[in-house]
């Protein structure tokens, strides 16, 4: 009686340590190097994936159970539908069942081809999470060949030649190349996405790696909102006359994107105009007022993680994804913490003392995650509001009835 008969691992997933893990693969073929984390969200895995600010990195999901809710073109976080996220690879427990969800349009195999993401399943993600968050977020090559025969030594090569995230400017890799205008609201079920046709106001949103949810939540305030890229100047974007100025999420090194975003923020910040940023938006702001920021053991990547509002004294539950963080300490005078991690009590917000300029850390749009934090782009808007004399609006407002 022979033995069972064993099919030839398909995909490789390599760590700068030596680790080789082997299983079967799935969407793009070819290989690719970044740095491997991983993301403990249980639901959407294709806004993760299309997240920019997951850029150069290989995203291990915890939650064993990955595409069976298929994926459409609604979910997509890049704002061009052409554009690529980013991100390097994909790792899975599980394999991709047939999607069983009434808004999937095509399998999630198919889809991560389209998107050409390399990916990975039969891991052991529970072991390998637990490496990550013992040893820290480590340089790691995906492969995937059909034949199960690799080319080992150009592998090698890439992981060897992958810098790590630390002084990597990804920003500019994943902004918008030119100026445009978004008016799309947020999506209603049954109904889709909406369009804003009477705008109050107007903000301006430099794109370090924005998502789609958070200009959609910009444009549910009432804001019309115009995105420029990340290296548009302080007269270039004053220059659109606007109410308020966002600073969004994107990948990388603060420290390296703010060789040029810092100065820009300072000058903006000097016009007196409302500011808000998120993700790495929060980190550049806390480097154009003088803090610094920090390269993380295991970074934020989830849709679970709790805050605490120092304003309010609320706890709300977030989505984060981050590798970086401003370092507490180093705030300066005139600049007050806002928001904590209730995990590790790192940085999550600040603001300027007596100036409508705040950020936070995490991601108030929620895409996934709970929507606990909406409430932080009405606080931004009431800014705008209070600069033009209208009345506030409550940041909190209570469901209704079904």
């Amino acid at each position: 009686m022979t033995g069972w008969q064993q099919s030839p691992a398909t995909a490789v997933l390599i760590l700068a340590d030596g680790t080789r893990l082997e299983g079967r693969g799935i969407g793009a073929v070819g290989h690719a190097a970044g740095e491997v984390c991983f993301n403990t969200a249980m639901t959407g895995y294709q806004e993760v994936l299309t997240d920019p600010s997951y850029a150069g990195q290989i995203v291990t999901f915890t939650f064993p159970h990955i595409g069976n809710v298929g994926a459409n073109d609604e979910d997509i976080e890049t704002v061009n539908m052409a554009a690529l996220s980013g991100v390097r690879g994909v790792v899975l427990k599980a394999d991709i069942t047939n999607p069983s969800n009434y808004r999937s349009a095509e399998k999630l195999d198919a889809w991560l081809k389209k998107r050409n993401i390399i990916g990975i399943t039969g891991i052991d993600t529970r072991a390998l999470t637990a490496q990550i968050r013992e040893h820290g977020m480590p340089n790691g090559v995906i492969a995937h060949a059909e034949d199960g025969h690799f080319d080992e030594p150009s592998i090698m090569a890439e992981l060897k030649a992958f810098p790590g995230l630390e002084g990597l400017d990804l920003a500019k890799e994943v902004t918008t190349a030119q100026t445009y205008h978004w008016d799309q609201t947020g999506w209603v079920w049954n109904e889709g996405y909406g369009t804003l046709d009477n705008p109050e106001f107007h903000v301006v949103a430099i794109d370090y790696g924005a998502k789609r949810n958070i200009l959609r939540c910009l444009a549910d305030q009432g804001a019309k909102v115009t995105v420029v890229p990340a290296t548009a100047t302080a007269e270039e974007i004053m220059a659109h006359k606007p109410d308020g100025i966002f600073l969004s999420n994107g990948p990388g090194d603060p420290a390296a994107t703010g060789v040029y975003a810092v100065p820009t923020i300072q000058t903006l910040m000097a016009t007196g105009k409302p500011v808000f940023g998120i993700c790495l938006g929060h980190q550049l702001l806390g480097l154009a007022l003088g803090a610094t920021t920090s390269k993380m053991h295991q970074g934020h990547h989830g849709a679970n993680h709790p805050v605490k509002d120092l304003t309010t004294g609320k706890v709300e539950i977030t989505s984060m994804n981050h590798g970086f963080a401003v370092d507490k300490t180093s705030l300066p005078s005139g600049v007050t913490e806002t928001h904590i991690s209730l995990f590790d009590q790192s940085n999550a917000g600040l603001s300027v003392d007596g100036k409508p300029i705040f950020s936070v850390q995490y991601h108030p749009e929620a895409s996934p995650g709970p929507r606990d934090s909406h409430y932080l782009f009405t606080r931004f808007i009431n800014h705008v509001r209070t600069q033009k004399g209208l009345p506030l609006k409550p940041e909190y407002v209570a469901p209704t009835a079904a």
